[in-house]
């Protein structure tokens, strides 16, 4: 009987503790994020920091980002997956990404086949243990892997198709991570279904939703709590402003934050 008291207490202490926990999310500059759950797992978003203008110096050496859990990479485009593989070797961890990108990855000879698992859209991982869910959503955009051959050559190879990552935490705070995408119809789905408290969405145009599509992206069809526009201003092509941003959703119930890369924010 003891043993057993023991053992509840040790659980009750352990559920406190983790429910003290907050989710941290620090921006990198693009689409790139380095997230902790309430747990201390380390999720890395779209790492694309050597080369990225807008990457702060201190990150520019992957080593800086410490302990590294998971990486996620929603499309294959550079500035989205341009430091995924060498993170994920770096320390020994999956990398999770569009099947068509992970094929090609492997292919080539980028990462291992072991630490490139498969996973579809509508797929749910789990490989940090059963209490964070990895859910893997559509996005509207285009994949396309540029790459240099042996002979030094530039060719365009299979990227998969776009998703978006929704991150369940261990408290059950939802992170979703849009990607690269155009406005859609079942991003009112994936609201309705997911329920996110926390969307990082593109602002910048051109490539993706501009501002004020992402303003009503949020207000009438996600309805998170929180919202951080991101994928903007690192050239003049990206020209959304977050200030569009905020104003478009003056009245709504989501609390927008914009972030400098560099700054993190905790939930």
């Amino acid at each position: 009987m003891k043993r057993i008291l023991f053992a509840i207490a040790l659980a009750c202490i352990a559920g406190s503790a983790l429910a003290q926990g907050k989710v941290e999310v620090l921006w990198l500059g693009q689409a790139a994020f380095k997230i902790t759950t309430p747990g201390g797992k380390v999720i890395v978003i779209d790492p694309w920091l050597k080369t990225n203008p807008k990457t702060p110096a201190a990150f520019k050496n992957l080593a800086a980002l410490g302990k590294v859990d998971l990486v996620l990479v929603t499309h294959a485009h550079f500035d989205h997956s341009a430091d995924a593989a060498e993170l994920a070797k770096m320390h020994k961890v999956r990398l999770y990404a569009p099947p068509g990108l992970a094929g090609t990855l492997v292919t080539i000879g980028e990462i291992p086949a072991d630490l490139a698992p498969g996973m579809n859209k509508s797929g749910i991982a789990t490989p940090l243990g059963p209490d964070i869910k990895f859910h893997m959503v559509r996005a509207e955009h285009s994949s396309e892997y540029r790459w240099k051959d042996p002979s030094g050559k530039d060719v365009l190879l299979p990227g998969g198709e776009p998703v978006g990552w929704i991150i369940e935490m261990e408290n059950g705070f939802k992170v979703y991570h849009m990607g690269d995408t155009g406005l859609f119809g079942d991003m009112k789905l994936i609201g309705e279904m997911y329920k996110p408290d926390l969307v990082l969405i593109p602002i910048g145009g051109n490539f993706t939703i501009n501002a004020q599509l992402g303003a009503h992206a949020v207000r009438e069809m996600i309805k998170p709590r929180f919202a951080i526009p991101m994928h903007y201003g690192t050239y003049p092509i990206l020209a959304g402003k977050p200030e569009d941003f905020v104003k478009g959703l003056e009245g709504s119930a989501t609390r927008v934050i914009v972030m400098n890369p560099g700054e993190e924010v905790k939930f």
